[in-house]
């Protein structure tokens, strides 16, 4: 299974920021306060485009089970369009884990008032995430507790925990560290543990995809290994300054910061050219010529995600800085939204205030229609209930978006002006 802000969005940022809201949650009024409109627009609205791509990779994963993707994909039994639809849900993830650790640089650097602490932050967000995954996110998976998947939740409340620990680091080591864990990690690839081998159980937890409990009542599985994630966050955390804001700044802030991100998303996209186009390092599958173009590219693009490989955070990362760019540039409104593209910022940023609401809604709405899809048609693709084409799942997925845009602005709405603090979490 997979995964994978305005004044809303300073709600977002309390739930997913520290922690994606969101995938997590976090810094809230106090921070949407110290922190530009538009700039804040732009990341709410990186955070709604994933999450809606987020709610079309579980809607396939509810309706199109029977077609079930490997990692990498197998591409000889893979079509277009389900290729097209995993590749993009391979940016949730990345876009979430880095933003959370710009959201913590935000909220421990206020515009106004002294630099505080963002630990005690970290550590209860994180750990209200970890405790997210096991007692709600978990069951709306399977409506059971056969078995315990450790996902996206549990490796953002994980990394957010890293982060609190290193929180004192000088920023030029953090970033040393974030770039040898990035940049180091698929080194690591070879090493494996079994089961009874005295590392096995950290090393499924940091590198290794597989079982903790593979026997009994209660199974867990570890699907989201932590430690490239861990160096996502702490990069996140270095890359915060670009987001940053003081009092009356210089217009010309705006322009330099989407410079940098531009730059950013530039050399990310050219490291994975060279490395990746000439099979030098991180994938571990190289790419190969295929029939046609279609094919080759398809290869390319083949990247794994469990762990996720440096060739896997070059595309989304640098896809990612490119994307909070044309937000800020053709997306953000700065008073009345006016435009067709600022209509559809807003609607993005409106997604992206309140992740973590939507995150947990669209998965019981998922689980409740499989539910009652099943018992009235019954199972008709093996023991699964599901559509016979990737047409369907972006039909659904078009159709839940628009269903659940209502209450979750209203839920927006509501967080905006509630000054009770668990709200915050949401």
């Amino acid at each position: 299974m997979s995964s994978n802000i305005s004044n809303n969005s300073s709600n977002i940022s309390s739930s997913i920021n520290t922690s994606p809201e969101l995938p997590s949650g976090f810094a809230e009024q106090e921070l949407s306060r110290s922190i530009g409109r538009s700039r804040i627009n732009s990341i709410d609205m990186m955070r709604g485009l994933v999450m809606l791509i987020m709610l079309l990779d579980h809607v396939r994963e509810r309706f199109f089970l029977h077609m079930q993707v490997s990692d990498p994909m197998d591409l000889s039994s893979t079509s277009w369009g389900l290729f097209l639809s995993r590749f993009a849900a391979h940016f949730c993830a990345p876009v979430f884990v880095f933003l959370t650790g710009v959201s913590a640089w935000l909220y421990a650097n206020r515009s106004h008032g002294q630099p505080r602490s963002a630990r005690a932050f970290l550590i209860k967000r994180g750990l209200f995430l970890i405790a997210l995954e096991i007692l709600v996110i978990n069951i709306s998976w399977m409506g059971n507790y056969h078995t315990l998947w450790l996902q996206v939740i549990w490796v953002i409340g994980l990394s957010m925990l890293t982060l609190a620990a290193l929180i004192n680091l000088p920023r030029p080591w953090m970033a040393v560290l974030g770039f040898a864990i990035v940049f180091g990690h698929n080194l690591l690839t070879p090493i494996h543990f079994q089961p009874n081998d005295w590392a096995y159980g950290l090393w499924t937890i940091l590198h290794d995809r597989g079982y903790l409990i593979s026997e009994g009542a209660l199974k867990i599985k570890v699907s989201y290994p932590a430690l490239p994630w861990m160096g996502v966050i702490l990069l996140g955390y270095v890359a915060g300054p670009i987001f940053s804001q003081k009092p009356n700044a210089n217009p010309l802030e705006a322009t330099q910061r989407q410079q940098t991100l531009l730059k950013l998303g530039i050399s990310c996209w050219v490291l994975f050219a060279l490395l990746r186009g000439f099979n030098i390092y991180g994938e571990t599958l190289p790419w190969q010529a295929g029939a046609h173009l279609g094919e080759t590219l398809m290869s390319v693009l083949n990247l794994t995600k469990y762990p996720p490989s440096l060739s896997f955070l070059l595309v989304t990362l640098g896809g990612m800085f490119f994307c909070l760019v044309a937000f800020e540039r053709y997306f953000a409104s700065s008073g009345k939204v006016e435009g067709r593209l600022a209509r559809v910022g807003h609607g993005l940023s409106v997604f992206g205030s309140v992740p973590m609401f939507f995150y947990i809604l669209h998965l019981y709405v998922l689980l409740l229609l499989y539910s009652l899809a099943k018992f009235i048609f019954d199972a008709n693709n093996g023991e699964y209930f599901g559509v016979n084409s990737m047409g369907w799942i972006w039909f659904i997925a078009g159709v839940l978006a628009i269903a659940l845009y209502y209450p979750v602005k209203r839920f927006s709405e509501y967080k905006k002006h509630s000054t009770q603090a668990w709200i915050k979490y949401l």
